[in-house]
């Protein structure tokens, strides 16, 4: 099966063939050590959540069971449906919503919001990415505290390698293919995941920024006090960077 760039993320398939290899248990464990980093990044100790793009709930989860009051929103069944399993595993209670982050907005209701794993720039016109920023600004509070996370293009050209390979037994096989577009604008991604001797396929497209573009487009609809990190940890962004992070306020 092999499905267009453009319809990678309302096809469910893609995330029941890609879950296993996308959110190992580990990374649930990574989440909840660095949902501390997010708070102390933030300054935002205690209020609501907004947790955009909230996939299997890994933050969102943590992040009640501390307190806070959060809201997961996600674009995709099967993966809040593995985010209410998390939360009742846990005792969290979060609210989940099913959306797209093009269009939900919460005006002034949150205290911090947060968009993790790279999960913005998906969209081919740059201005609904830009919405997407827009719609955050728009749903917190002043004095609110976005962090966002994602893989920088700085890392990327240090780092990148056209193909590579995860095999998880008695799961199975994921094959992921990359291509830089659009004069370093875009990555192509071709994933394809292979399970007893079936093979799918899926491509797809998302936009990679630079520090520096990324801190345009927070500061082009409104968040003042920009910071960027090259980790949650709150390193500099520099060479040694191992992700690229922004903190930004809406004073």
């Amino acid at each position: 099966m092999d499905r267009a760039a453009a319809d990678w993320c309302e096809d469910e398939a893609f995330w029941r063939a890609g879950f296993p290899f996308m959110f190992p248990e580990g990374s649930f464990e990574d989440a909840r050590k660095q949902t501390g980093q997010v708070i102390e990044r933030s300054g935002v100790g205690r209020g609501t959540v907004l947790d955009l793009c909230c996939g299997p709930g890994r933050f969102a989860v943590p992040l009640a069971l501390r307190g806070f009051e959060v809201t997961g929103v996600d674009r995709t069944p099967f993966l809040l449906d593995h985010a209410r399993e998390y939360a009742a595993r846990e005792g969290a209670k979060v609210e989940w919503v099913e959306g797209d982050m093009r269009s939900y907005s919460r005006p002034d209701s949150f205290d911090l919001a947060i968009n993790m794993y790279t999960s913005l720039g998906y969209f081919d016109d740059p201005e609904e990415n830009r919405l997407v920023l827009q719609n955050i600004y728009g749903s917190l509070r002043r004095g609110g505290v976005f962090v966002f996370e994602a893989g920088g293009k700085e890392i990327l050209a240090r780092v990148f390698e056209s193909t590579g390979s995860t095999e998880i037994e008695g799961v199975g096989l994921s094959v992921q293919r990359r291509k830089v577009i659009d004069d370093w604008s875009r990555m192509e991604n071709e994933w394809i995941f292979i399970k007893d001797g079936r093979a799918e396929t899926f491509r797809l497209r998302h936009w990679i920024y630079s520090g520096r573009e990324l801190r345009g487009m927070l500061e082009s609809v409104g968040f003042g006090a920009v910071e960027i990190y090259g980790d949650l940890e709150g390193m500099p962004y520099g060479p040694l960077a191992k992700r690229l992070v922004a903190v930004a306020r809406k004073t």
